[in-house]
């Protein structure tokens, strides 16, 4: 019985939002997603602020997360909804 089905790994990579580096240690990755980096994060974002009339930005930090999606698919050769091919 030859293998019908070759679900292809997805890897979803996404960030969080830029915040103060030091409220960026309680950020969390949304639901089903792991978060691949540690502490405060990476600083490589800016966040804004605005007071009265101006538009402060600032240097802050982000996390980077990640989300194992499988996607099902026929392997070589075969298609259709059942993967049957000819």
């Amino acid at each position: 019985q030859m293998k019908k089905q070759c679900d292809q790994k997805l890897l979803i990579r996404m960030k969080t939002e830029c915040v103060p580096c030091s409220l960026n240690l309680e950020t969390q990755c949304p639901a089903g997603y792991t978060k691949i980096t540690n502490g405060t994060g990476i600083p490589d974002c800016r966040y804004y602020l605005e007071i009265k009339t101006h538009t402060l930005s600032f240097p802050g930090c982000r996390h980077h997360c990640v989300k194992e999606f499988e996607q099902p698919e026929c392997c070589q050769g075969r298609w259709g909804p059942d993967c049957m091919g000819k």
